[in-house]
Formats: C-alpha cells, structure tokens, sequence
C-alpha cells in the first residue's frame, strides 16, 4: 500500500492523503491552509501527476467533513484543475459544504480583492459530482473498490471512511471526538481491522481534564468580564463548537437571569438550525428527545450580530466566525476589541501555524493583522479547550476498536507526533508512521485470509488459554493465539474454514464405479500431519458434537419423564427435515441421515452425570446440506 500525504504531513491544516491499495487510488480529503495566502493554502496536486489527468490517476475523493481545512481546495482541484471522477461525503457534509465554500470564497475574492479563485459557478459544478455516502453503508465505486462510513462526532455529518480493495483496507479518520457532548454523540467504529489506520493527531500529547471542569470554567471566566463592564470575544466556527457553547451559554443565561447581550456574528444561524433539525439522526438522543417540544437550537438569549454594534459601549458577548482570527468578522472584531484590557479573548480551539490567533495564543503583545495593520493586544486572553478532536486518550481508543495492523499519524504537530508514535508502538506493538508532506510511505501489507472458525476449534483454543493464564496468574483474555488446520476451496465458491483436526479425516479410498458410501462412515485415517486439500477422488469428512440441556429439552418439547430425550429430539429433526426436502431424508433408531453424506446421530451417555449430545458429521461436498441440518438441530435444541 501507498500512502502520501499533501497536506497534513507533520502539520495541521489543508488535510488531503492520497492511498493506493489493490491498485486503486483513494484522495481523502481535500483542503485548504488557513495559515497561508499564497500557492501553499492548497495541496500540491504536481505530486499526483504534471500532465493534468487527474481522472486517469485518481479512483474517487473522499471528504469527511465539512471544515476547509478539510474540503476548501475541492472546488479549485475539480473544476479549475480538471479532476472529474466521483466525489464522496455524507448527506450533512453535501449540504453544509457549499455553503462554507461561498463564504471562503466572499472573503477572498470580494474582500481581499484576490484573483483567479474558483467561482460560485465552480462550487456548483463540484457539488453536483458528489456522491451520498451514508453511515455504515457499503457503497462501491466500482467493482473492486467500496467505502464505508462511520460516525466521528466532531461536527454535523463527519464520518471517517474505512475503504477496501482485493486484500488492502484502510481507514481514514478525518478529525474525530471521541467524547459525546451537548449536541453530537461519540466517534465509533467496527473492530475492521485494516491493514492501516491513518488518523489525525491534533491533541495526540493532551488529556484534557473533565469536560464539565472546563464548562465551569468557561462560565466563570465569562461571567467575570462582562461583570467589569468588559466584552467577550468568542473566536468559532458556524457549526459545530458554536452550537455546543451557545447551548451552554443559553443555560447559563436562564439559570442566572441575565440580561447582557449574547450575540452570534455568522449568517448561518437560521440556517444551521435547519441542517441540525433536518439531520436530527446525526446528533446524540439528549437533542433527539428536546426536538419533540421544540428546537434546541432557537436560542432565546443569543441574537443576530450586527456590525454596527462593534463600537456599542456596555458588557456583550460576541460568538464570531471564523474560529481563527484569520479573516471574517472574528478578526475585524479582535482588531477593535484588543486594545482595551477590560474585554476578553476566548480561543475555544486549535489555531493553526500562522494564523492571528496562533500569534496571540503564543503571548505576543503586538500582533501584525496584515502587512499595512498592527495591533496592540492588552485583551485578556484566555484558551479553553472545547475542540471536538480526540485527545491522546480517544485517539488510542480508537485504534484499539479499530485493531489495525499499521498505524499513520497525520493532522498533528511534529514533535507531538514523534512522542505519541513511540506510545502508540509500546502498547499496540505495531509499526507506527508519520510521513511529512510530499513523502511517501510504502507498507507492506502481505495476504491476507478470510475464514470462518469453527466452534470446536474456538472452544479448545479457550480453555488452552484459560489454562494457560491460570498458570501464569495473568489478567482476562483479551487476545488468544489459535492453531488450527485452514481448509481452502479450489473454486473459490465456499469461504476458507479453520478447522480443529478432531473435526475431518482425509481419504484416500478411492470410490470404484458402482460403489456407494455409507453415509456417516469414515475412510481411513491420513497421517496426522495430512493438513492439505483433498485431491480429486479424496473425500473430505466433517464432525461436530452439540451437547444439550435434557431436562429443558424435554420440558420444551413434552417428552413424558424417564423417555428417551436424544431419541425425541431426533424424531422432531426428522419431521423438520422432511418439510421441503429436495435430498432423501432417511431415519433409524438411533440416526437420522440427509443425502448422501449427512448424519446426525445420538450419542452414546456413558454415566448419568454426562450431558445428552449429538454428532452431526457431513462431507465437504455436500456442506449446503449440512448446514440447513445444524440448523434444523440448533432449532430442536435450543
């Protein structure tokens, strides 16, 4: 497998990985740096290929969410740099993207006056190349290559994106929580096990403290400005970190009775309510169950922002976008509000590298906006963590759900990658990554076989196991190494089966014209080191025992007591086979026989203290039947 990525290499920011597995090529992802304003706020799509044909090169996009550090660069990739092939994301993301793109693009193009930027025609034309991708269904780009999604948390509609091809799987985290909150419930996923898992690493160094600890503070610290008379600037995103502190703050606000003005800067507010209330399954049952009386996202105490209250004197409250003082309302506020030492700077999230509100959050007094702009900040800065990524902690519950076999670090810091790879070594003992922008990382990732175990085999491994940690004083099973014969099919028709070699015997008898098996009989034993296929005229002979509950049996089905159970419940197998049956279905004392080769029979109880069992045994070819047979005996059983 291939791995390179071209943005979010040792760096946060215009996140864009682009994957190669079973010949298929996967971009995840692609997105814009909002530390840059030059040819490095987007990927480098020269790695991909200098002749243009991104088509050709590229399988599929995948976007996880609808961030721009995450999706900014989709327009200019798709419709200014010729890429025409399918574009995957969730519903909510589809919905909410082009709305984030417009107001990216307004800032840009009408503000600063920057030229050559994609258009509202171009995200249009991107948009209608999307393809729906919903949680947890398998969708297949074409006949080799699927994707599937699973919910990250982090905001409205983010999904991270397990993917397959022949033998290779991948998953891709995007960014993900895995803390629910007061609107979005936990990240989850499958025990996939994919050959990689490639995940972000923003807070991979950090355990944050208690959620409500940091609410507290929060409210406090909010509550003390505006007090003095001062203003509280709020830096954040119009979805996702907005919604959970403006919930927050309208809680406070009720139980206080207080009568300063809250004010939320974007123009998305009457429209994020709509996505929140039309995606009402994206978000955790607390906001499910308080849709039924109203929307929780009316708030009373937060009101529309107007620019003309910028100069308003009084305490107030500002939630403004974007969420890192690098263009928009948010920084045009900051400029105003900072000189003064009375107001507050609130940074409820991660900055990236170059941004305003890195430069502040670093304790820098004077901070040049733009090359004609400085500004004195005497403001009160405070950074409370409510980003909805995963700290250390998540991050390392993630790959243990998840149980891959390689792990890439993206989206995070150098120098918190390198501290978190070592960690991530020592307690999965698997090989760890974190490649840099432009590097690329070539994994192999072997064969691969899928088989299914049997219940015979699974038993022994256990009580070896238990026995074995018994002996060693050690703590519960959480792994348990199986030895086991794999049993292959020539025509690929039936999966692989690991078998214990209790369970089949193989022949040799070579069948003469005329002759006929006798059902349920054996050929001869091979040598116990015979663990290949059968050839052709071999047969291969499968057994299996099913103890059971003899007194719950017989109550079940009636048998008077003193009455032969096994023998009852062996009659009931008969009626039960019989019902539909395509193949002879033959009965004796003791047996019951289906087709050529399937047998269930009763076996013999040696003491009274022994459990009543059945064995059922049946040839490899005729495994359909066998199956509708255990399943006849499992009904019967229970």
């Amino acid at each position: 497998m291939k791995i390179v990525p071209l943005g979010a290499g040792q760096d946060v920011g215009r996140s864009c990985v682009l994957v190669t597995l079973g010949g298929k090529t996967i971009m995840f992802d692609c997105g814009m740096h909002m530390g840059y304003n030059d040819e490095r706020r987007f990927p480098d799509f020269s790695y991909i290929t200098t002749t243009g044909d991104f088509t050709s090169r590229i399988d599929a996009v995948v976007i996880t969410h609808f961030h721009l550090d995450h999706c900014g660069a989709l327009p200019h990739f798709s419709e200014q740099r010729g890429y025409h092939g399918p574009i995957y994301m969730t519903p909510p993301t589809k919905a909410i993207c082009p709305i984030l793109l417009e107001d990216y693009r307004k800032i840009t193009v009408e503000r600063k006056g920057e030229t050559g930027f994609f258009t509202s025609q171009h995200i249009k034309d991107c948009m209608k190349k999307v393809v729906p991708l919903h949680l947890h269904e398998t969708v297949w780009v074409d006949d080799e290559l699927e994707l599937r999604a699973y919910y990250a948390g982090h905001v409205l509609g983010a999904a991270m994106v397990y993917a397959r091809c022949g033998d290779e799987s991948v998953v891709y985290t995007g960014d993900y929580n895995m803390t629910p909150d007061r609107h979005l419930g936990a990240a989850w996923i499958d025990k996939v096990r994919p050959d990689v898992l490639i995940t972000e690493t923003t807070y991979g160094t950090t355990i944050r403290d208690s959620k409500r600890a940091r609410e507290r503070d929060f409210l406090e610290k909010v509550h003390a400005c505006v007090a003095r008379g001062g203003k509280v600037l709020i830096p954040c995103f119009a979805l996702g970190r907005a919604q959970e502190l403006c919930i927050l703050i309208e809680s406070y606000w009720e139980r206080m009775g207080l009568a300063v003005p809250v004010y939320f800067s974007a123009g998305l507010t009457e429209k994020a309510n709509r996505f929140y209330k039309l995606f009402i399954n994206w978000t955790n049952q607390k906001v499910k169950e308080a849709f039924v009386d109203r929307n929780p996202f009316d708030f009373k105490y937060i009101k529309p922002w107007n620019r003309d209250y910028i100069d308003l004197p009084g305490p107030m409250v500002l939630f403004a976008t974007p969420g890192m003082l690098h263009i928009g309302t948010s920084l045009e506020v900051f400029k105003k509000w900072a000189p003064d030492e009375r107001n507050m700077l609130i940074m409820p999230g991660y900055c990236v590298a170059g941004t305003v509100g890195a430069k502040v959050l670093s304790g820098m007094k004077v901070v040049d906006v733009d090359q004609y702009t400085q500004v004195n900040v005497n403001i009160d800065v405070q950074n409370l963590s409510f980003s909805a990524h995963a700290d250390a902690k998540g991050i390392m519950e993630l790959i243990r759900q998840a149980s891959p076999r390689n792990v890439v670090l993206v989206h995070g810091e150098k120098s918190r990658m390198t501290s978190f790879k070592s960690k991530v070594m020592g307690e999965f003992g698997c090989p760890c990554y974190d490649p840099a922008n432009g590097e690329l990382l070539e994994i192999d990732t072997g064969l691969e076989v899928r088989a299914l175990m049997s219940d015979q085999l699974f038993r022994s491994a256990w009580v070896r196991e238990q026995q074995r940690r018994q002996d060693q004083a050690s703590g519960p099973i959480t792994e348990m190494p199986v030895s086991g014969v794999l049993l292959l099919d020539d025509d690929g028709k039936r999966l692989p089966r690991l078998l214990d070699p209790s369970e089949f015997d193989l022949s040799v008898e070579e069948e003469q014209e005329g002759e006929e098996r006798v059902p349920g009989t054996r050929a001869p034993e091979q040598p116990a080191d015979s663990q290949s296929v059968p050839d052709a005229g071999e047969t291969v002979v499968f057994s299996t025992r099913k103890v059971f509950d003899g007194p719950a049996v017989a109550q079940r089905m009636g048998v008077p007591p003193g009455a032969d159970v096994a023998q009852a419940a062996l009659a009931a197998i008969h009626e039960l086979l019989q019902i539909g049956a395509t193949q002879p279905v033959r009965a004796d004392e003791r047996a019951v026989s289906l087709g050529r080769t399937v047998r269930v029979a009763a076996d013999p109880v040696a003491t009274a203290d022994d459990l009543p069992s059945l064995s059922i045994s049946w040839a490899w070819e005729e495994e359909e039947l066998a199956t509708r047979a255990l399943a006849v005996v499992h009904r019967v059983l229970g």
